[in-house]
């Protein structure tokens, strides 16, 4: 038995790597500051005597005896990321700081899961893992995109100056239960907008394309990630690489809802990306093969049914 700090646990990827934790046997400690994560997201878990839920912002210092540490918080949806820029960057930066600090401090083994975003929107395709991306710095989306940069760095500086045990992932758009229905991400936003009836918003033209990555796949990976060899540091790609088109994903929520939802366009935000897909042969090589094994449609189907669950129980 491991006890296991989750940044972040009671947001949509957190929560669900609470669940697995705690399933697989260990201790787990949820922290949460609730700007995003939900207490509903985390509720069933304490039934479980090893679960605890503590509120506290990583900005803020942290003391805690762990062997592990998930770093996930930080809210991840333009919406929410853009609503209070300076804090989100500061959860990136000072978050890092503070995590890694603890990691040294008690010798635990630290995650940090970083993003795709990392990449910008690229000029090479797929991203491979050396790419070092096409960030704007100063653009609407930088307080996150080069927040997730900069805690990279900060990983990679203090596994070289204090020889901490790291691991670094980067996570393209993944979907499931759990998802804010108003996190303003395409997934949610498409699926919400056809169970409500209303038109299905398309930013641009709608050729501008996504890699879309079922919740249980991330959580597979990030596992392996943290239990693979202490040679390996990544950074890795965890993703799914399926390309996919805002047209082809809208037509398919259109296609499983049954909804008389029609398309409407609007102009598209600054520094979207063009493209989004993984290059993921060395999560292949280094993570014992690990592949998605949730492809779009059933995870869409698990997805759209755990929002309808929601608008029953008057939850959206």
């Amino acid at each position: 038995m491991k006890r296991i700090l989750i940044t972040g646990g009671a947001g949509f990827i957190g929560s669900h790597l609470c669940e697995r934790k705690l399933k697989e046997g260990h201790e787990v400690i949820c922290l949460d500051n609730f700007f995003t994560g939900r207490r509903k997201n985390i509720e069933h878990l304490r039934q479980y005597p090893e679960f605890e839920l503590v509120r506290h912002d990583i900005t803020n210092p942290y003391l805690a005896e762990i062997d592990e540490i998930y770093n996930l918080a930080c809210p991840a949806s333009p919406v929410h990321y853009q609503y209070n820029a300076i804090k989100t960057i500061k959860t990136s930066i000072l978050g890092a700081t503070n995590m890694l600090g603890l990691a040294k401090r008690v010798k635990a083994k630290i995650l940090q899961a970083s993003t795709s975003e990392v990449y910008g929107d690229p000029i090479v395709h797929p991203q491979t893992e050396e790419y070092w991306g096409n960030v704007n710095p100063i653009g609407i989306r930088s307080c996150y995109d080069e927040g997730k940069r900069c805690a990279e760095t900060l990983f990679m500086d203090f596994h070289r100056q204090h020889q901490i045990k790291i691991k670094i992932i980067r996570i393209f758009n993944t979907y499931g239960p759990n998802m804010h229905p108003n996190d303003g991400r395409v997934v949610s936003n498409f699926i919400m907008q056809a169970l409500r009836g209303e038109d299905i918003t398309i930013f641009g033209t709608g050729n501008q394309t996504r890699s879309f990555q079922y919740v249980d796949d991330l959580i597979e990976g990030m596992t392996r990630m943290m239990n693979t060899s202490d040679d390996f540091i990544g950074p890795v790609n965890i993703g799914n690489p399926n390309e996919f088109t805002m047209l082809e994903l809208a037509q398919k929520v259109i296609d499983l809802t049954g909804t008389k939802s029609k398309m409407i366009f609007k102009p598209l935000p600054s520094d979207d990306p063009r493209q989004r897909q993984p290059d993921i042969s060395l999560a292949k090589q280094k993570l014992n093969g690990w592949e998605p094994t949730i492809q779009l449609e059933e995870g869409l189907k698990k997805t759209i049914l755990y929002f309808e669950n929601e608008m029953k129980e008057g939850r959206v």
